[in-house]
């Protein structure tokens, strides 16, 4: 019997139902009696975790979902240890989801992302090597709070911006209030200035100008542009 063995497989030889070895990549000759050959994948493929309702520490009901890298570390391990291996390591994952989301707050849970992944890599690996697998990475797909809360949480935006602008117009106030009570003290110790300001006016045109020299005459210039 002759097996070529590509780079991204394994091939288990066994002789009379006995595990006799593992072929690698490459060309190979062996008897074809009594034995059987098993072909294994080795290269990385995802798993995911549907969405599914968790508890969060403090009560809330939110909608996680998982995904992962995983690939056969041992390919005799994973043929032989059990019925599934990937339904095996799913169960696994989906387990420890459920207590990595039950352990923090919503606000924690939203905070940082990569916590919680680097988490479970740490408590799935020994349950997918008992299965052959190896994790590679995980990361948290989707998180789905209720819709209640993501319109709380609008409404606090919502509010926080009204609450900046509020305040942003408050400053402008009070500058500009500041402005003219310099400007009031500059003219005040110096009057000439209204005069040049006046003219000034006076030339740009566009704008209606009144001049008082005397509080018991006065005459109006209008300047139009």
């Amino acid at each position: 019997m002759r097996l070529v063995v590509q780079e991204w497989e394994r091939v288990l030889v066994y002789k009379d139902g006995r595990f006799e070895r593992v072929l690698g990549p490459g060309r190979h000759r062996l008897p074809a009696w009594r034995r059987r050959t098993v072909r294994v994948v080795v290269r990385p493929r995802v798993v995911l975790v549907p969405l599914q309702e968790v508890l969060t520490g403090d009560g809330l009901a939110v909608r996680v979902s998982l995904t992962s890298a995983v690939r056969v570390a041992e390919p005799r391990t994973w043929f032989e240890a059990v019925d599934g291996p990937d339904a095996f390591l799913h169960a696994a994952m989906q387990v420890a989801l459920r207590e990595a989301v039950a352990r923090r707050t919503l606000d924690e849970l939203l905070a940082d992302r990569t916590v919680v992944p680097d988490e479970l890599v740490a408590e799935v690996a020994p349950a997918a090597a008992e299965v052959g697998l190896a994790v590679e990475r995980l990361a948290l797909r989707d998180v789905i709070v209720p819709a209640e809360l993501r319109r709380a949480a609008a409404e606090v935006v919502t509010a926080r911006a009204q609450g900046l602008a509020a305040l942003e117009r408050a400053r402008s106030e009070v500058a500009a209030t500041r402005a003219l009570a310099n400007a009031a003290r500059l003219l005040d110790g110096q009057p000439g200035l209204l005069q040049l300001r006046t003219l000034q006016a006076v030339e740009a045109g566009g704008a209606t100008v009144v001049l008082s020299t005397d509080p018991a005459r006065t005459a109006a210039a209008r300047a139009t542009s």
